[in-house]
């Protein structure tokens, strides 16, 4: 009885110690492959409100990889950041297209624009990725 204690309690010793070891390296591995799978980038996307902002963001967030998306309303452009290994920028092209907005690649789906709120309802023709806020005429006008 005395020699299978001593053989649990030394497997247990070893199987600590190598765990402990392999935990230690998959924490480092896992760091080093996360900054280099990190990709910035920033596109234009056509929207009015602050409910655009809300529908942009929310469509390329559910793209998986996107960690962050920040779409700005005076310049018609988001940021995004996402793991490069689960995504890529035209996925969240497509995304935001599909919940019915313009982007400086994908045209909108025609559909869900048509069910966004009279607010959302943006200018075909509006510039995209602007430097400096569009001037204050809202450019609310659809085109049909």
């Amino acid at each position: 009885m005395k020699k299978v204690m001593l053989g649990i309690a030394l497997l247990a010793i070893v199987g600590m110690t190598s765990c402990k070891n392999q935990a230690e390296e998959k924490q480092q591995t896992t760091e080093e492959v996360k900054e280099i799978a990190m990709t910035k980038t920033t596109f234009g996307v056509r929207g009015n409100c602050g409910m655009c902002k809300k529908n942009i963001e929310t469509a390329a967030k559910s793209v998986e990889g996107v960690v962050m998306a920040n779409w700005d309303i005076d310049l018609k452009k988001v940021d995004v950041e996402f793991d490069n290994t689960k995504t890529d920028v035209m996925a969240i092209h497509k995304a935001i297209a599909a919940s019915g907005y313009d982007t400086d690649q994908v045209a909108g789906n025609e559909d869900a624009y048509n069910e966004l709120p009279q607010c959302c309802q943006y200018d075909h023709t509006m510039e995209m990725s602007l430097t400096e806020p569009a001037d204050g005429d809202g450019g609310n006008h659809h085109h049909m």
